[in-house]
This record gives C-alpha cells, structure tokens and sequence, in this order.
C-alpha cells in the first residue's frame, strides 16, 4: 500500500449526548471517538476483536495514550478520526490518531496498544499471520 493507503478515516458525527452542559464535546469522548475508530481500523485490516479473543486467545489493549485538545467540537459538527499505524512492535501496535474538523485539527493522541494473552492477560507477541497483515498496511 501507497501513502494514504495506510491511513484510515472514521467518520464521527456529534450529538448532544457527547457535549457538556457548555455545549461541546465532553473531552472523555474523543477517546471513546479514537477506540472506535481503532476497532473499525482492525476490521478493515481484516479482524474482529472478538473473533481474536475466541479463536486464538489474545487482546489488543490501551496500555500508553498521550492526548492533546486543541479546538472543541460541538454538537453536529461532522468529524474525522484519522488513525496510522507509525510504529510495530513484537507485541505492540502504536498508533497516532487525529480528530479532525476539515481542515482544522482538534484533538491529536499517540496510543500505544499491546497484545496480551486474554486468559493470563499478560503481554504475548502478535501472532505472526496477524503480525504480518498490520505490516502490510503500515509499511
């Protein structure tokens, strides 16, 4: 994969339940925004967590976020979580992931995501098929 290839956008619409009583997006929800889309990066990859925790026992998990707010987002805006992948690890995924409000940027975060076994819950390289799938759309 090319370029933007490797980006993947996710569509993010506000309603009044993600604002605060002054009328914009209550900061907590551009996590729940960046896991989102996360999840829906992982499908387009071609896996679903659940499937990953039945089938062969793992879990991708938050385990580092570094979060900046930048401008506030308010009811109806249309946004967009951009999310890469700019870094993989054995057992480790790190993401960088924007919000977006074309063109302005409004909150940007570096998420750092490790596999871990879902019975020991601890850390566990990324199955090699798997491994070698986020390569090929990261590299």
């Amino acid at each position: 994969m090319e370029g933007e290839d490797k980006i993947f956008c996710w569509p993010v619409r506000i309603y009044h339940e993600d604002t605060d009583a002054a009328g914009i997006v209550y900061h907590a929800n551009y996590l729940k925004f960046m896991e989102r889309a996360r999840t829906e990066w992982l499908r387009w990859v071609g896996y679903e967590q659940d499937q990953l925790t039945a089938s062969i026992g793992i879990l991708f998990v938050v385990r580092k976020i570094k979060i900046e707010y930048i401008l506030p987002a308010r009811f109806n805006d249309e946004l967009t979580v951009v999310s890469s992948v700019f870094r993989l690890g054995r057992a480790s995924l790190d993401f960088s992931q924007n919000v977006v409000a074309t063109p302005d940027t409004l909150s940007r975060a570096s998420v750092k995501l490790g596999c871990i076994d879902a019975h020991t819950l601890r850390p566990r390289p990324i199955p090699a098929d798997i491994y070698s799938e986020i390569a090929d759309v990261t590299s």
